[in-house]
């Protein structure tokens, strides 16, 4: 039955079988609300679905099954089935799986039901004595709804490992007061662009992710004084680009541009109601 289905569709189907084989009351949570809620999840994360019980203590593990223990406030409703909040979710994942997978989820989340800092920063507080708390929050804080898709959010982190300065998603090109173009990330602060040739991953599209305006003209870049680097998720895992990277830094540093990047408005939120559980 599973054969020929990807570890998403394959992940879902197991939520479906296991739920009403638990207690009332389980609430689907971590990488399984994650899917439900529509966020890319690495397949080697699929391994078993995770439900959250609102109590402190009973925590198991079993083939196919986590089951969590802690304190679960609100909830949101799928498909008659309970899920974590997208917030919560952000949170549980931000503690628990490795950076770079929980920014490519957290930023679509954060994007696709307009999650603000002030919600975000109160599950931070409610999960703040649990496991994994201090590193939830250097995930949080690194999110960007901005964030076009798996490739944009994966060369966020790699950028960021190779010490440079912070990466933004989805920002409006402005000189002379007009909108040059839209372009995929650029380092803030400076005059450095940053175009993904070809993205790795898949593109896990979120809701409004269509660009406000077209790149432009790496010739009309110049002009106005902006470092364009044209590069590939390849050449950010090696290296290889960074030395071009910096070498833009350098040349932005002494001739800064004729313009700004601003950050591209955002869609609509997709609502989602929540309820005490």
């Amino acid at each position: 039955m599973l054969t020929g289905l990807d570890a998403v569709a394959r992940h879902r189907l197991q939520v479906a079988a296991l739920l009403p084989e638990m207690a009332a009351g389980a609430v689907v949570s971590h990488q399984s609300a994650a899917v439900l809620l529509g966020a890319p999840i690495p397949p080697g994360l699929l391994d078993r679905v995770h439900v959250t019980r609102n109590r402190r203590y009973g925590g198991r593990i079993k083939a196919g099954l986590k089951v969590h223990c802690a304190p679960v406030d609100r909830v949101a409703e799928l498909g008659g089935r309970l899920i974590t909040s997208p917030a919560r979710t952000v949170v549980d994942l931000a503690r628990t799986i490795p950076f770079a997978a929980a920014v490519v989820v957290g930023d679509a989340l954060v994007r696709e039901f307009g999650l603000t800092a002030d919600g975000l920063g109160r599950e931070l507080e409610f999960a703040r004595r649990r496991r994994g708390a201090e590193v939830g929050r250097r995930v949080v804080a690194f999110l960007d709804p901005r964030s076009g898709g798996v490739a944009h959010s994966r060369a966020r982190v790699l950028l960021h490992h190779l010490g440079l300065p912070p990466a933004a998603a989805g920002g409006l090109v402005c000189g002379d007061g007009s909108v040059l173009g839209w372009v995929d990330l650029y380092l803030r602060g400076t005059g450095v662009v940053i175009t993904l040739a070809d993205p790795t991953g898949p593109p896990h599209p979120v809701a409004g992710a269509s660009r406000p305006a077209p790149p432009p003209d790496a010739t009309l870049l110049r002009r106005y004084g902006f470092h364009h680097i044209r590069t590939t998720g390849r050449e950010l895992r090696n290296g290889a680009a960074a030395s071009r990277i910096r070498a833009a830094l350098a040349e932005s540093r002494q001739a800064p541009p004729h313009g700004d990047i601003r950050p591209a408005p955002l869609p609509p939120a997709t609502p989602l109601p929540l309820r005490p559980l």
